[in-house]
């Protein structure tokens, strides 16, 4: 079953947020109607309705990232092609000269070397055949810096066409997966605006108690290695972490990456590059591109990833416990690390050793929104 933690509070937060962007009512899903379903019923539905939200909010991602990379791409592009452009103006101003000159000496081929051969110094003349060398060799070289600079030109341009058409069909993509999102989003609203407080009250101890369950489990496993171990990060890890914590009770928002909201990834990849280490944007990314770690060996700072597809990522704490935005409605919180199904873990920085004399960052007042199994 899939396993989402959430507070009372942060569903409230769902049942009265205002509205979204219009929608086209054919395009959104139908909700389910809670009625009087069993509680485990709705959890069930709930959560899906989050995971799919959220595999929406990474594919809008996805096309945002591809977006701004074609961007840079046809600005670059079009700088290439402006002095491509300037060179061949250039160039056919120089070739307008070479032919200004042979018109005017009146035979284009043959006169210089006629004139060699007709001169009363022939010596004289001999010695200057490097000059006329030179003068052919120039008068070839701008004609071939002509053709070249046409031709690239002509293939700087193509590929500028190019790059337009891909930037144009990924602006759709990116519009598209945002539609998605609004979709999924439309479809959590509906279902939390119909439960009654009872009802949400009902699902909050429902999603403790599975997450309570699955952190006992994980532990008792042995998953993360001996009980104590304290790893402590690198530097880099303990710096993400601290900026992290910090943004603790900020909300969650699709494709947001701070200062004052941010969805998963977007957590992540601003800690980490707030330490100084570049990352991928999205989850899936992250999961993809980053050397993985075993669980038993995880430190503070390595992000642990959740889902078959990747779809959510969190930077651990350690203790068991993780650091995330955890989805639509909710606030940047710590959660144990069980609360939803792992997929594994990957280490930003895995040639870095770990600091010395660490001590976890202190937590804000109400970070930890939920006890931990462990006693943490």
């Amino acid at each position: 079953m899939l396993r989402w933690v959430c507070t009372g509070s942060a569903l409230s937060a769902l049942v009265t947020a205002a509205p979204l962007a219009p929608f086209p009512a054919a395009a959104a899903p139908a909700v389910p109607e809670p009625g009087r379903r069993p509680v485990a019923e709705l959890l069930t539905d709930l959560q899906r309705l989050y995971r799919r939200a959220e595999e929406s909010t990474e594919q809008y991602n996805t096309a945002e990232e591809q977006l701004r990379d074609k961007r840079r791409e046809a600005a670059g592009l079009d700088r290439d092609l402006a002095k491509a452009r300037a060179a061949a103006r250039d160039g056919k101003g120089a070739a307008g000269r070479l032919a200004r000159q042979q018109y005017q000496s009146g035979t284009v081929e043959f006169s210089p070397y006629v004139r060699l051969l007709l001169a009363r110094d022939p010596q004289g003349a001999l010695d200057q055949r490097h000059v006329l060398r030179r003068a052919g060799a120039e008068r070839a070289a701008t004609v071939s810096r002509l053709v070249a600079d046409a031709r690239k030109a002509d293939g700087l341009a193509g590929a500028a066409r190019r790059a337009l058409a891909a930037q144009e069909s990924l602006a759709q993509r990116q519009k598209s997966a945002r539609n998605k999102v609004r979709a999924r989003l439309r479809e959590v609203e509906g279902m939390l605006a119909a439960l009654s407080t009872e009802q949400l009250a009902a699902l909050e101890r429902a999603e403790e108690r599975g997450a309570d369950r699955a952190q006992r489990s994980l532990l008792a496993s042995g998953a993360l290695g001996p009980a104590g171990s304290g790893r402590a990060p690198s530097a880099r890890g303990a710096r993400a972490l601290r900026f992290a914590v910090k943004q603790i009770g900020k909300p969650y928002a699709w494709g947001a990456e701070g200062p004052s909201a941010f969805d998963c990834s977007g957590l992540t990849q601003r800690a980490w590059g707030v330490a100084g280490r570049g990352i991928p944007r999205t989850s899936q990314q992250q999961w993809a591109r980053l050397p993985r770690v075993p669980l038993r060996k995880l430190r503070p700072g390595d992000l642990v990833v959740y889902f078959p597809k990747a779809t959510h990522v969190a930077l651990y704490l350690g203790r068991g416990k993780v650091v995330h935005a955890p989805r639509p409605g909710a606030r940047v919180r710590v959660s144990p690390l069980a609360s939803n199904p792992v997929l594994g873990a990957v280490r930003p920085d895995p040639r870095a050793g770990s600091v010395s004399g660490y001590r976890p960052p202190r937590l804000p007042a109400g970070g930890r929104a939920l006890r931990s199994p462990s006693g943490d």
